[in-house]
């Protein structure tokens, strides 16, 4: 009879371990996701602050070595992030520039009115408003520039506005997830171990030392953390993989170094997580009265 007993508590107890893993492993995935999305996004939205280009046109005038020296003050801006070459040839033989213009404005005209051009990406720490008229102020004094277009200052405001508001919230979305996150690991972590309370009290009764009845339970806790981990970590590489063979043309949302950076996160998360809580909830066991163990 004994022996059933005590083998019903060792299922037991197994069971509530392998479910307790799977609740952190899946609480895991969940937050690996959400930070995967969060971080997408937020990278989404700097690559459109990186879209801002600038045309710095030039004179007809200007020879092949003084186009250069153009083009290496341009890369000597701070605010430049890439520097391309557009002759005008090639503007006006772009499909949707005629398509706009619906006639051939050179054959009118009898000449290409259109001038070379340099076509500034900005970076997207230095794509505002103050920068863009410093970039345009210093590049118009220099000689051979003609002309320089910028887009419309409500277009760049409005940007900057929705991209700062989208990162701000999206960071505050998952700095909640991460604390309700946390709420449910230690309630896990916590039932895991009132299911060992029994033990962790016959061990005080034959006069096991608080860090001799700890260590054992701690590390479990540890092997639990990092399976948890490990299995969160496999979850989240093959969501992350599925997203990026299916999304259309094959678009990274984030590169290879980022998506590694979650998924050690989330077995160094599990594995301080699961030590951190079970250490405190062994200790308020270790430290509770035999009689209010029967009681709790």
């Amino acid at each position: 009879m004994a022996d059933n007993r005590d083998k019903r508590l060792k299922r037991k107890v197994r069971r509530a371990y392998i479910i307790s893993t799977a609740s952190i492993a899946l609480v895991l995935f969940m937050l690996g996701i959400v930070s995967y999305v969060t971080l997408s996004a937020v990278s989404a939205a700097r690559g459109l602050q990186e879209n801002v280009v600038l045309s710095v046109e030039m004179a007809d005038t200007l020879f092949g070595n003084e186009q250069q020296d153009i083009m290496r003050i341009l890369n000597e801006r701070e605010e430049t992030a890439h520097v391309a070459f557009l002759s005008k040839e090639d503007k006006v033989n772009d499909a949707e520039f005629r398509r706009q213009f619906e006639l051939d404005i050179d054959e009118i005209l009898g000449e290409n009115p259109l001038r070379d051009s340099y076509e500034v990406t900005l970076k997207a720490s230095r794509a505002t408003n103050d920068d863009i008229d410093a970039f345009v102020a210093a590049m118009s004094e220099v000689t051979g520039v003609e002309y320089i277009s910028v887009p419309p200052v409500e277009v760049i405001e409005t940007m900057q506005t929705n991209i700062s508001n989208i990162s701000i919230g999206l960071i505050i979305f998952l700095g909640a997830l991460l604390f309700i996150s946390l709420l449910l690991l230690n309630n896990t972590v916590r039932l895991a171990i009132y299911s060992k309370r029994y033990l962790i009290n016959t061990m005080k009764l034959v006069g096991a030392t608080k860090w001799y009845i700890m260590r054992p339970l701690l590390a479990d806790a540890l092997k639990q953390g990092i399976w948890a981990g490990i299995i969160a970590s496999a979850l989240v590489s093959l969501a992350v993989y599925g997203t990026e063979l299916f999304t259309p043309r094959g678009i990274e949302l984030l590169g290879q170094i980022e998506v590694a950076v979650i998924i050690g996160s989330l077995v160094l998360l599990g594995i301080v997580i699961t030590v951190l809580f079970s250490a405190a909830a062994i200790n308020k066991f270790v430290n509770m009265r035999s009689n209010k163990i029967y009681l709790y």
